[in-house]
């Protein structure tokens, strides 16, 4: 899983937090018995006394079969444990130690090796943090469906909308494919509204959020705000957004051109894009603008920035809002 530093230590402080819940409701139990069963008291302490003198027995090699001994002798006692607990109506398990993850103990590792546990919280814990959760149920690959699209080519375009789609579809999967073999690639995807442009983000970025990356949404008000609060209005909980921004593995900025613009917004944008593009993190812009439009919109340096190292996803057709409001109200 492709979690930051900080992601991996909330997750470890959520194991820290369970080991220590578990604990107490362990030592309740433990206290519950002793007071209504005084001889486990008893037990325990012939137990812990009997693997000290045992212990010492080993390291001193007074006795040879001195593993033995203390095996069957805490058996023994166990089972008294036992035998006393079912007698008073409790569970023959209740003193035995609580783990929400019996395989790894609640520390998330078996060995060096990664618990399924471990990789259930960093894949939710990246899902809830992606901004995505929700939409990525409706909006994926297997729920594009390009018959929205026309097969037959207008106006000045060569290629039919479905044609120029199912070739965007293609070089999407490629993207994904090639997402760890070719590190830092970038997609500005452009049309008119309503043509499948965040869509088409959303697929990617939820089959990249299933491989275990680290994906982003946001649009591209919500990107200029938060970066604008980390920048003017220091606090603890906005601390993260300048470094979640840079390094995550993939940032989707959705609708850009439909901020109020200004030199903030510019010198921000092209500071964000330029990082990405050195260290070699993926970004996705979609947009309603052109690229003419995004030349007299966006300086120079974030223009250029994009021409160079974004590969461009033209979409175009018809508005398939309208498209389905339309065929809605027939179907009514």
């Amino acid at each position: 899983m492709a979690l930051s530093t900080a992601q991996y230590q909330e997750i470890m402080k959520e194991y820290d937090e369970v080991r220590r819940r578990n604990y107490m409701t362990e030592q309740e139990r433990k206290e519950l018995v002793y007071q209504k069963i005084p001889e486990i008291r008893e037990i325990d302490r012939k137990i812990a006394h009997i693997s000290i003198a045992k212990a010492k027995e080993m390291v001193q090699k007074k006795v040879p079969d001195a593993r033995e001994s203390l095996r069957e002798s805490i058996y023994e006692l166990s089972m008294e444990k036992i035998n006393l607990l079912a007698i008073h109506d409790f569970p023959a398990d209740y003193l035995d130690p609580i783990y929400d993850c019996p395989k790894c103990r609640d520390t998330g590792y078996i060995g060096s090796e990664k618990c399924s546990c471990l990789n259930e919280k960093a894949s939710s814990l990246l899902r809830k943090q992606s901004n995505m959760e929700g939409s990525i149920a409706r909006e994926n690959f297997a729920n594009f469906c390009t018959e929205y699209y026309s097969p037959v080519p207008s106006g000045k375009e060569r290629v039919s909308p479905r044609e120029n789609i199912c070739s965007i579809l293609s070089q999407s999967h490629r993207f994904i494919e090639d997402f760890d073999r070719n590190p830092g690639q970038n997609l500005l995807i452009y049309g008119n509204a309503g043509v499948g442009k965040t869509f088409l983000s959303n697929c990617i970025g939820g089959e990249l959020l299933s491989k275990g990356k680290n994906v982003l949404y946001l649009t591209a008000y919500q990107f200029f705000d938060r970066l604008a609060d980390y920048t003017f209005r220091r606090k603890e909980e906005n601390a993260r957004t300048l470094p979640d921004f840079l390094h995550c593995d993939l940032l989707i900025i959705d609708d850009l051109g439909t901020e109020l613009n200004n030199s903030f917004i510019n010198s921000q944008l092209f500071l964000c894009m330029n990082e990405r593009i050195l260290n070699k993190k993926s970004t996705i812009i979609s947009t309603n603008l052109s690229l003419e439009r995004i030349s007299h919109v966006y300086t120079e340096r974030v223009f250029s920035r994009i021409i160079q190292s974004y590969t461009l996803f033209h979409i175009y057709g018809e508005d398939i809002r309208i498209k389905k409001a339309v065929s809605s109200l027939d179907k009514n």
